[in-house]
């Protein structure tokens, strides 16, 4: 069985659990005695998928906090859950985190750390004449859903490019579609390329023979951008201190454990798609996936500014500008870090 028809099946497993897990957590309010966290099942959440599944996280908070995982495949249904109560802690991109603390209740919804820097990439088709922006006239280019980290580096990547979507007036056709669409109309050809975060963009190239144009990061200053963010709710944040402290430190161990043992990595994140999604990924697309990431606790602050300046100026934060003052929380301290960053129209 193809890596992308595995992983299309399992999404659909994944997305009847969500559903559920939704409604049985929706309006729940008591925390006492339990954490509730979420994440993908993909290798961009490599922290907590390996954390929990080696018991780091365990260790850490003890036998007197029950830790509650909950998989979902979309930043806006994590965002959603945390609203309702039924998420404390998550693994999400920088613009389910920036909307998600825009429009929480008194900015509820903070940034507790980093998690992965970089892991997306631009895909050509291999029967695609794709060679650099300037052959993107009239191509039908693919990326994930409306306002997510890898649309709006596309559409940002356009207009630095002196180019347009179709629906704006210009000649390039955009699709905003979910990555197992993507991997099925790259099948059939019916897309010229992609916008991608791992392992997607290691599928279409090593399954699909796909030509990897070029990897995000080297849009970026220092090739860095944050991609995973971990973030809470400040509410339990605050009742919660020592739980949330011992999280950030395993959240760091795991991350040193990751960075120091590659291959076991690989072999305990494929025992986890093995139990969660039925089946693994190949040792090549796991291993290419790793090495297009940086896992890491530095949220990268800068990347979150700079996103968000972009998104404001597809129109995506709202019609009076934006604010993200208080965006980042620092526990040690119990307070609020000094960065500030504003904007209005």
């Amino acid at each position: 069985m193809k890596i992308g028809s595995i992983i299309l099946t399992g999404i659909a497993a994944v997305a009847i659990l969500l559903i559920a897990g939704i409604i049985a957590g929706s309006g729940e309010t008591t925390h006492e005695n339990k954490i509730r966290v979420a994440y993908f099942p993909n290798i961009g959440h490599a922290i907590p998928i390996i954390g929990m599944e080696k018991g780091i996280f365990e260790n850490h908070i003890g036998a007197d906090t029950k830790i509650e995982t909950k998989l979902f495949d979309s930043g806006p249904q994590v965002i959603e859950s945390l609203f309702a109560g039924s998420v404390d802690i998550a693994y999400v991109g920088p613009g389910p985190a920036i909307n998600g603390f825009l429009k929480s209740e008194n900015h509820n919804v903070k940034i507790l750390s980093g998690a992965a820097s970089g892991g997306a990439s631009f895909i050509v088709h291999p029967n695609s004449k794709i060679n650099s922006a300037a052959d993107f006239t009239g191509k039908r280019i693919a990326a994930p859903q409306i306002g997510n980290s890898q649309d709006v580096s596309l559409r940002n990547y356009l207009s630095e490019n002196g180019l347009k979507p179709v629906e704006k007036g210009g000649s390039v056709i955009v699709l905003n579609i979910p990555n197992p669409d993507i991997y099925t109309l790259f099948t059939k050809s019916e897309i010229d390329a992609a916008w991608v975060p791992e392992p997607w963009a290691s599928i279409l190239v090593l399954e699909l023979g796909g030509k990897r144009l070029f990897f995000e990061e080297e849009l970026w200053p220092e090739k860095k951008f944050a991609s995973v963010l971990l973030i809470g709710r400040e509410e339990y944040v605050q009742e919660n201190l020592q739980v949330i402290k011992g999280w950030l430190e395993s959240n760091q161990q795991t991350i040193d454990w990751i960075n120091e043992n590659p291959e076991e990595t690989r072999i305990i994140f494929n025992q986890f798609m093995k139990k969660t999604m039925g089946q693994s990924l190949s040792d090549s697309v796991i291993d290419e996936s790793l090495s297009n990431l940086e896992i890491t606790s530095d949220p990268i602050p800068n990347s979150i500014s700079t996103f968000a300046q972009r998104a404001d100026s597809l129109g995506y934060l709202g019609r009076h500008g934006y604010n993200l003052d208080g965006i980042y929380l620092d526990i040690n301290s119990n307070s609020q870090t000094e960065e500030v960053f504003t904007t209005h129209d």
